[in-house]
């Protein structure tokens, strides 16, 4: 029977480009110079959006945990609120792995990558830049920006682009962000609008509903980057081991492009389950996609289970 080891969990902020960055640090009783898991959500999410459940997986099995927010989102720092920004994510995420590794305690060697959806996507750039990471870990990972951007309907994305255009003019005239929903039900005019997917994302928040409700929107400009965006081109530069766990009815990242790219990455595991894009968060699917994620990070990273 696996030992589920008791750990603690610290509020801690680091810099990135001068603004802090609000994370948890989780430490497992009783293990010394444990490795280290930096993880990071997806697109226009929160830490309190079920990574927490993943860090205390990770942290009862022997591996330290740091979960971080960006800049302009949640806890951290960054006005205005809720813009997305790519180069500034890719920046944290720099920001965050640096900070691991300075920390005493923990075995810095090891620092492992862990991104679900857009954040999926940050981890692949950063493991095809960051040759010092140990291992990396992407759930249901963003990788080609036209097969996310275009996989709604013509109608839906001529109103994002209108919507982005809008904003992206009143931002180089000094406005404020033009907003739109990052995740709507069918019909609406939102980032993400995949059936069932607005369910999914309200049962992930738990307790924290409502604070989701009043923060669920973004900078429209981001409509205009995410088709240029796609992380999967670097797939093949990626020397870390990495486990990709893909969603077959995934239609935010699809899943049969997302197969064919992830399958370039020389040290890739992938594993496929037969759900959608935000089920792997939630039971009944959470605790094979973690499992999972554990056997991974003990065959190639090594904790103290």
């Amino acid at each position: 029977m696996t030992q589920h080891l008791s750990y603690v969990r610290h509020d801690v902020t680091f810099l990135s480009e001068g603004t802090p960055c609000a994370a948890w640090l989780y430490r497992p009783d009783g293990v010394a110079n444990p490795p280290i898991v930096v993880l990071a959500h997806g697109f226009a999410a929160f830490r309190e959006l079920r990574l927490d459940a993943y860090a205390a997986r990770f942290a009862q099995a022997g591996y330290a945990a740091l979960v971080f927010d960006y800049r302009h989102w949640g806890a951290s720092g960054g006005q205005p609120r809720r813009i997305l920004d790519i180069r500034a994510q890719h920046a944290d995420w720099r920001a965050a792995t640096a900070y691991a590794r300075g920390l005493d305690g923990i075995d810095t060697s090891r620092v492992v990558g862990w991104g679900s959806s857009f954040g999926g996507g940050h981890v692949l750039d950063l493991a095809a830049h960051d040759r010092d990471l140990a291992a990396a870990i992407v759930q249901v990972p963003h990788v080609t920006g036209p097969a996310s951007a275009f996989a709604q309907s013509p109608k839906l994305v001529s109103r994002l682009v209108a919507a982005a255009l809008r904003d992206q003019i009143g931002a180089w005239m000094g406005r404020q962000p033009y907003r739109v929903k990052s995740i709507g039900r069918p019909g609406e005019v939102a980032m993400m609008t995949s059936p069932g997917a607005y369910d999914l994302v309200m049962e992930m928040a738990g307790d924290k509903r409502e604070e989701l409700l009043a923060e669920n929107d973004v900078a429209a400009r981001i409509a205009l980057r995410v088709p240029f965006y796609s992380p999967g081109r670097n797939a093949a530069n990626i020397t870390a081991p990495t486990l990709i766990q893909l969603a077959r009815q995934d239609d935010v990242t699809p899943y049969a492009k997302a197969q064919k790219i992830v399958g370039r990455i020389p040290h890739g595991e992938v594993l496929s389950y037969d759900c959608t894009h935000f089920e792997p968060y939630l039971d009944p699917h959470f605790d094979r996609i973690v499992a999972d994620q554990l056997d991974f990070l003990d065959r190639h990273v090594g904790g103290a289970r």
